[in-house]
């Protein structure tokens, strides 16, 4: 099997091992059928995409609807890099799952409306699969109305053209998406679990998520809930593209 590719961006060393951790437990790949490149960390090196099964796409503090004058260098050169990645990726629907920060760039890339309107706090939300996501393979054995962890500031407001939705919530009407047969991309986060998410909290109390003395009640609320379906996203995806 050719290996997967997990692009992360993410510059808290503890929060991009314990993302790593995460999406190789869930996925049930190893750690030599998941290769990392953290985009942060340096320009990206040559990525074949015939090298790989499939490019998945982590969470990042950037946002990708952020101002041009408020982006910092490093910002800037990510995102350039991922975009030229996204072009080909795109050109060849290569199969590609975007997770948070992933979903606001194949959206902005591929003519969707992104911006602050729709924002969600940290922390669980009821998502429901739409009629259309209750019969594609990503989404093979969840639950039609199921709980995830989000956390952002930005969010799809219009899909794409030619998007298939497959997924909102009361709060924000695009949770899932799936552009053409293979390109898909969360809002939520598929590869979250409570101890990850009390990780990040953490390690971004300070980055305008919530007020930071509120940390310890956004933990407590994380663990009212059980969020164990959309993982399954994630094994879904290895399984169907895993060649």
């Amino acid at each position: 099997m050719r290996p997967f590719l997990l692009l992360a961006a993410r510059d808290h060393d503890e929060v991009a091992d314990d993302e790593y951790r995460a999406f190789c437990a869930y996925s049930g790949l190893a750690p030599e059928e998941l290769h990392r490149v953290r985009a942060e960390a340096g320009p990206l090196p040559d990525i074949r995409l015939e090298d790989y099964s499939g490019v998945i796409l982590g969470g990042s503090p950037f946002t990708a609807s952020d101002p041009p004058q408020e982006k910092g260098p490093v910002q800037r050169r990510v995102e350039a890099e991922i975009v030229e990645l996204l072009d080909r990726i795109a050109d060849a629907d290569f199969p590609f799952l975007g997770a948070c920060y992933g979903v606001g760039m194949l959206g902005t890339r591929m003519g969707a409306v992104v911006d602050r309107h729709f924002g969600e706090p940290v922390g669980p939300v009821k998502v429901r699969l739409s009629a259309v996501g209750l019969h594609d393979p990503l989404c093979a054995g969840l639950d039609p109305a199921f709980h995830a962890f989000v956390g952002h500031k930005e969010a799809v407001r219009t899909l794409p053209p030619g998007a298939a939705l497959l997924a909102g919530s009361d709060t924000c009407p695009v949770q899932m998406f799936r552009f053409r047969r293979n390109l898909y991309a969360t809002q939520f986060h598929p590869e979250l679990d409570v101890p990850g998410l009390e990780r990040r909290i953490d390690a971004y109390r300070h980055s305008g998520y919530f007020p930071p003395e509120t940390a310890d009640e956004v933990k407590e609320r994380a663990r009212t809930v059980r969020v164990s379906e959309p993982q399954k996203i994630l094994a879904n995806f290895v399984a169907r593209y895993a060649g």
